[in-house]
């Protein structure tokens, strides 16, 4: 299938089900830091703009004159671009003073990841340089009362440019705020080391995901606001390890599986099916529910039968449906077939696993006589990093260092930030921390150095060489990665900057440097081996269903690392 039809595809997605309160979900108002830009800096068609970084209790008063003035006259038209700071989930509030005459007047509001954004017109999918209104409006004009205030807008952004649209009058604006919308829920794991870079990556992943934990766990905020099943992976090992059990994620495989009868493939894609499998086997190793996994085994057998109807007699999967791994290789059909060989297989010893949990026998046959004929099967090995990475983790490598060797020589030119994850992944598995660390410091903090605040959707790391940061207007000779970036469906601005396929950094410094893994289901046994590498120490917890496990690795003058481990009660410790 072409790029263009897959675009379509993912255009489409699946209609969420009506929203399922939480009550986790918590409105909070946010001022902005700065004024980026304004479209009159004489005084003569804004006035007293300071007054919009001043404290507001969010109520309109009659004797409040403390107001920002937007005049239009003539040809001028008053704008001016605000900058709150992070990237958000929500809409912004828009607070009027007392003025002359107490009719409405006419404002458009743009929300922007990107000043870049905010600065932009709203364009059809047809122009897709340009940003959208397609999952969320981001781009639209309101009217605003007389002395009151009025909330608008629904998105992922960080910036709103504000424009006086009304000929011939002034208005009293005294007050923008954002009104955030997220989850209250404390962050039970955490990570701290030596190198600060690496975290600020492990807070911006965390952050990234926290802001997509909705009603559902989306895969964008502003863009896409949906369940995508493979992308959910990173998302779930992200929770699992910052929260612990939420019920978000049981609320969105949930969603998945009834939006999914079979012989469906989750959002048509085969991949995505086996995803939505492995994450129920790593789901139930960190939590440990029983009740929810024998829920769920009817459509497991199902999945696990339908994956072996789908490897002929000589091993070779035929999957049907959208054949994808991600993107970048979504036009290299040697590339993908060795990457569905490979997660076919990890999915089905996955299923195994499970099998095993339930005493599950019809399962474990299934599962286990499909890996018997696909042993058989020799992978036509293409040195794609996505494809080698899922060739490692799968264990069907013949030469684990050789194939190390061709992720190392790839770099991270190669890279996306949904399969760069299985990336450091494979590497970490196999003896290679430092480099895997120097990966994700280069790779993803390329993106926190450009001005960002939580992990993207994409970045093509080359073009960072001579880009401008995201969160000013561009100079002359710099490029603008977000405007002038992308591929596939997030070419130029449609790019989402807030994508939780992004945060595989988050569980991957807490599994791989702290060294936690589940051993037993519901971690009633995990293994603590801290990999310092390069790091002086390392420090940190990871959620149990008994409580947090604490650790605390450090290295002697000798160059020795030294653990010190906490576990609750109920928790074994294999060190």
């Amino acid at each position: 299938m072409n790029s263009k039809k897959l675009c379509m595809l993912a255009l489409l997605g699946a209609a969420l089900l009506p929203n399922i309160a939480s009550g986790e979900i918590k409105r909070t108002p946010v001022a902005p830091t700065r004024i980026v830009w304004m479209s009159d800096t004489t005084g003569e068609y804004i006035k007293n703009p300071e007054i919009l970084m001043n404290d507001f209790k969010g109520q309109v008063s009659v004797a409040d004159n403390n107001c920002t003035v937007l005049r239009s006259n003539g040809g001028h038209q008053a704008a001016v671009l605000l900058d709150f700071g992070k990237e958000l989930h929500g809409g912004i509030k828009i607070s009027s003073g007392m003025r002359n005459s107490s009719r409405p007047l006419r404002l458009r509001v743009r929300l922007g990841e990107s000043v870049s954004e905010a600065m932009s017109d709203v364009a059809p999918y047809h122009n897709p340089n340009n940003a959208t209104n397609e999952h969320a409006m981001r781009d639209f004009d309101i009217q605003v009362p007389w002395l009151g205030s009025l909330e608008c807008g629904n998105s992922g952004f960080r910036f709103v440019r504000i424009d006086l649209l009304d000929k011939d009058v002034d208005y009293l604006l005294r007050n923008v705020q954002a009104i955030s919308v997220m989850i209250d829920d404390p962050e039970i794991g955490s990570f701290k080391c030596s190198d600060e870079r690496l975290n600020k990556i492990w807070e911006t992943g965390a952050y990234t995901v926290k802001l997509n934990m909705q009603d559902y766990l989306w895969d964008g905020i502003k863009r896409d606001r949906l369940v995508w099943l493979g992308d959910l992976h990173p998302e779930v090992m992200t929770v699992s390890n910052v929260w612990g059990k939420h019920d978000v994620v049981r609320r969105t495989l949930d969603f998945a599986k009834a939006d999914t009868p079979l012989p469906g493939w989750m959002n048509g894609f085969s991949s995505y099916s086996m995803w939505w499998l492995l994450i129920h086997r790593d789901y139930y190793l960190h939590h440990g529910d029983m009740a929810y996994l024998k829920d769920n085994r009817d459509y497991i057998l199902g999945l696990v039968k339908q994956l072996d109807e789908c490897v002929d007699a000589n091993g070779e999967e035929q999957m049907t449906g959208v054949r994808f791994l991600d993107w970048p290789t979504s036009e290299m059909p040697d590339v993908i077939h060795d990457g569905l060989q490979s997660l076919t297989y990890m999915t089905l010893d996955a299923a195994r696993q499970i099998a095993g949990w339930l005493d599950d026998k019809e399962m474990d046959a299934v599962a286990s006589k499909c890996m018997e004929r696909m042993d058989k099967f020799n992978i036509k090995r293409t040195d794609a990093s996505q494809a080698v990475s899922l060739c490692l983790l799968s264990g069907l490598s013949k030469d684990r260092q050789k194939d190390c060797g061709k992720l190392l020589d790839n770099g991270i030119n190669s890279f996306s930030p949904f399969y760069g994850y299985y990336a450091v992944e494979a590497l970490a598995e196999n003896g290679h921390i430092d480099k895997a660390m120097d990966m994700i410091s280069d790779y993803w903090g390329a993106m926190i150095d450009l001005g960002g605040t939580t992990f993207w959707e994409d970045l093509n790391y080359p073009d960072t060489k001579n880009a401008a940061r995201i969160d000013e207007i561009v100079p002359d000779g710099k490029y603008d990665i977000h405007s002038q970036g992308g591929a596939y469906c997030y070419v130029g601005l449609r790019l989402s900057m807030c994508h939780g396929w992004g945060a595989g950094p988050t569980p991957w410094l807490q599994r791989h440097v702290l060294g936690v893994k589940p051993v037993e289901p519901g971690c009633k046994t995990i293994e603590v081996k801290p990999n310092l590498g390069n790091l002086a120490f390392a420090e940190g917890t990871v959620p149990t269903p008994y409580g947090p496990v604490s650790v605390k690795a450090r290295k002697d003058e000798s160059g020795k690392t030294v653990v010190s481990v906490k576990a609750p009660k109920g928790v074994k410790v294999n060190k």
